[in-house]
């Protein structure tokens, strides 16, 4: 049964008409004439508000943060086909508005506007946090958080340490180390002068925002601190307003299931090759997912292959090992359960497999893109190697093994051609793209 939705929520999910009077009204706002009469100053004031409201400044500082609101007021990101409906994700999962972003109104690219949870969902989160303190249904739910005893001891922290994120419902969180937390710190994007790994340039505003984030959805932090410039699989942080996020812009892979053989293969090939990197890599960060659908991919106009949706992934520290939190419902409060599912019991993180991510695929992605697309035998052999690398009974050198293979032929199946421009005319000089 689909929730009951708010008036607003119901807007959001039928054509988007209040997103789209609150552009109007909120240009309006911003561009009125120094000689405007009296008379509209009360109407600016109305239709900011609903400004702030929609984008949920209103409940700041329980929000993700304020960098790129400026980019919103000042009409810099905007759409003239606000929300397409069928691009809208389940309500555990992010809500995605396609947009256009522009740093000088001449240039614009596209983005994506995140919501972390569904307004629904925000909505049962913010009675939660009233009802932790017997408050009435519309408390100041920054005052509450700023309460917890929680909250307390991070505005006393110098650094960020895994005690103080023990009990988090975040997959990032499970298994933390002081490198990875000192890695969150040092760059976290919504402070001005991010770079050191102690939290003294951090106001009492900007600690309860980063912590509000990884209670939610760690999502825009692991953008932040795993960016796509140094090479790893996820869109760029452009910044947040509100409870709202800004990146850049892929198509979800779903969209790509009735694609052409070869540029399925080329899409399964950059799939496998992602989770070999989150496997394997410089840094010594095992990254995995506790669960997997195609909206978690997506594609970029240059055919280049992403993780659109990092909210289910997990990281641990196999350079430095991880901390759990140890005994039930330990560390638990009001900050670990504002989430649906958060009751869920994650897995220690000793019983992370090498295999879990590509099992997943295996299963469910990679059948979707390869099977009954190729003559035989090459789709036998497709076919018996998937279902190798799905079988979560196999050992890890097996499951890995058979991935290996299959990416051995996927490889000859990739064209080189301009529609595969993230490695094209490079293709044409060297077969390792």
């Amino acid at each position: 049964m689909e929730p009951h939705l708010g008036p607003e929520a119901a807007a959001l999910r039928h054509g988007w008409p209040a997103l789209l009077l609150w552009v109007s009204v909120l240009s309006c706002s911003f561009s009125l004439p120094a000689s405007s009469p009296p008379s509209l100053v009360p109407q600016v004031r109305t239709s900011y508000n609903f400004g702030r409201t929609f984008l949920g400044l209103d409940k700041c500082n329980a929000c993700i943060g304020t960098s790129i609101c400026k980019k919103f007021f000042k009409e810099e990101i905007r759409s003239d086909s606000w929300l397409a409906s069928h691009l809208g994700l389940p309500p555990d999962f992010l809500l995605s508005y396609p947009a256009n972003y522009s740093d000088d109104s001449k240039i614009w690219r596209p983005v994506e506007i995140l919501r972390l949870i569904s307004k629904y969902q925000n909505e049962i989160s913010d009675r939660r946090i009233c009802a932790s303190a017997s408050a009435p249904k519309t408390c100041s739910i920054e005052r509450v958080l700023r309460k917890t005893e929680r909250f307390q001891k991070w505005l006393q922290a110098k650094r960020l340490t895994p005690d103080l994120v023990q009990g988090l419902a975040s997959p990032l969180l499970r298994c933390p180390s002081q490198r990875l937390l000192d890695r969150v710190v040092r760059r976290y994007a919504e402070v001005a002068d991010a770079g050191s790994i102690f939290m003294d340039h951090f106001t009492d505003r900007d600690k309860l925002r980063l912590l509000y984030t990884l209670a939610v959805n760690s999502h825009p932090i692991l953008l932040q601190i795993f960016p796509g410039a140094e090479g790893w699989p996820l869109p760029k942080y452009l910044g947040s307003c509100g409870r709202f996020v800004v990146s850049t812009s892929t198509r979800p892979l779903q969209e790509f299931y009735d694609a052409p053989p070869d540029q399925a293969a080329d899409l399964a090939y950059q799939l496998l090759g992602v989770l070999e990197s989150l496997r394997s890599n410089d840094l010594n960060y095992f990254f995995y997912f506790t669960h997997i659908d195609a909206g978690m991919f997506g594609v970029f106009n240059n055919g280049h292959l992403f993780i659109r949706d990092a909210s289910a992934v997990g990281v641990i520290d196999k350079q430095e090992g991880s901390q759990e939190a140890t005994g039930a419902g330990e560390n638990k409060d009001i900050f670990s359960c504002l989430v649906s599912g958060c009751q869920a019991q994650l897995p220690s993180c000793d019983s992370i497999s090498e295999k879990q991510s590509l099992v997943l695929v295996c299963q469910k992605l990679l059948p979707r893109l390869l099977q009954g697309r190729f003559p035989s035998p090459m789709q036998d052999d497709i076919d018996s190697t998937l279902a190798q690398c799905g079988d979560a009974t196999r050992p890890d050198p097996e499951a890995l093994g058979a991935a290996s293979q299959l990416k051995d032929i996927l490889r000859p199946l990739r064209t080189c051609d301009s529609r595969f421009a993230y490695r094209y005319p490079d293709c044409k000089y060297n077969d390792k793209f």
